[in-house]
C-alpha cells in the first residue's frame, strides 16, 4: 500500500490478505479425537480443582466470620453494676488525688 495508491487497489490487497489468511486456517491439520478428549479431561480436571478450592475459600471464609461471632459474643458490653463499679473507682482516686 503506497500514499497514492486508490480505493480499488486497497480493496484487492485487502482481499488478497484475507484469502491468504483464510487458506492458512485451512491448512491447518485436524485434531484428532485422542488429543480432544485429553484436552476435555484436562479441562474437566481444572474445573474441578477450581471448584474445590472455592468451596474451600467459602468454608475458611464461613469459619473466620463464626469466629469474628463468637469473639463479639465473649466481648458483650459490660453490665450496669459493672459500669458503676468501674465509675466508683475513677470517682474514689480522683478524690484520692486532690
Amino acid at each position: 500500500m503506497t500514499y497514492n495508491s486508490s480505493f480499488q487497489q486497497r480493496a484487492t490487497q485487502a482481499a488478497k490478505a484475507k484469502e491468504a489468511a483464510l487458506e492458512q486456517f485451512r491448512a491447518r491439520p485436524a485434531i484428532d479425537e485422542k488429543t480432544a478428549a485429553e484436552r476435555g479431561a484436562a479441562r474437566l480436571r481444572r474445573e474441578e480443582v477450581k471448584t474445590q478450592k472455592a468451596l474451600s475459600k467459602k468454608a475458611a471464609t464461613a469459619a473466620i466470620a463464626a469466629e469474628a461471632a463468637a469473639a463479639a459474643a465473649a466481648a458483650a458490653p459490660p453490665s450496669e453494676a459493672e459500669r458503676k463499679a468501674a465509675r466508683d473507682a475513677r470517682y474514689a482516686a480522683r478524690k484520692r488525688r486532690k
